[in-house]
């Protein structure tokens, strides 16, 4: 990535520009030991140094996962609060009637959306906006839970594909544990993103940066972003014919 500072700086200025415009004093965001909300976390931290709020929202999660953030939050002078989900999820899923046909996804989707409710709350609280770690390899093929991970008001790294969050990384001083883990929700057990997406980042960001790829990369990163287009949009609405 060229002008590497010059790119952080002005993700920065922009982070300023949306929160101030909101009439908000600052930011809060999930921290959930990975690379994307840790970058994330690193701009907004430049951006806001006394009004950046970190979440740790563990959700019968890996503890390794904690374990990531808190080294993430320490190295990068985070401020941090955890707030354990796990009673919140098992009393909703036994209210609704879960059982064992449900599959991993839709449970895992529960677990995202209960830490977009927890984060609109702390934002709530303190004035602040909620920030989204969502890139643009995610983006585009809606890899994401709608009203989940999506659930927020800015998203500063939505224009960086995969590996431009990794150099991000580097340059904001990420720690290496995070940069090379493998990339992956947390929503179940060894779950990862590039099994689950069927290809590796480095495929799905080569077709997106110069559309470049195989036939068979091509056409199911085609099918997902047209499938996934309801994801990125707002509701579709209705509009009277004047009849």
């Amino acid at each position: 990535m060229k002008n590497i500072d010059k790119q952080c700086n002005e993700i920065c200025s922009w982070l300023r520009e949306a929160v101030f415009a909101a009439k908000a004093k600052g930011v809060v965001l999930g921290l959930s030991g990975g690379i994307d909300s840790a970058v994330a976390a690193a701009l907004c931290k430049r951006a806001f140094p006394e009004d950046t709020l970190c979440l740790i929202l563990p959700c019968h999660s890996n503890p390794k996962d904690e374990e990531d953030a808190r080294l993430a939050a320490e190295k990068l002078g985070l401020r941090l609060e955890k707030v354990a989900l796990d009673p919140v999820y098992d009393i909703l899923t036994k209210s609704i009637g879960s059982d064992e046909s449900d599959s991993r996804l839709l449970l895992g989707n529960i677990k995202s959306r209960l830490r977009m409710v927890t984060l609109y709350y702390y934002a709530g609280k303190n004035n602040y906006l909620v920030v989204g770690p969502t890139n643009k390899s995610e983006l585009t093929i809606g890899y994401f839970t709608k009203h989940g991970d999506s659930g927020v008001d800015i998203m500063p790294i939505a224009d960086f594909v995969k590996s431009e969050i990794y150099e991000l990384a580097k340059y904001l001083g990420v720690p290496d544990e995070l940069i090379y883990k493998a990339p992956t929700a947390g929503l179940w057990e060894n779950q990862t993103d590039e099994d689950e997406m069927r290809m590796s980042y480095k495929e799905l960001d080569e077709y997106i940066a110069n559309g470049k790829a195989d036939a068979s990369i091509k056409n199911r990163v085609d099918a997902m972003h047209n499938a996934s287009k309801h994801k990125r949009n707002m509701p579709q609405m209705y509009k009277r014919t004047g009849v």
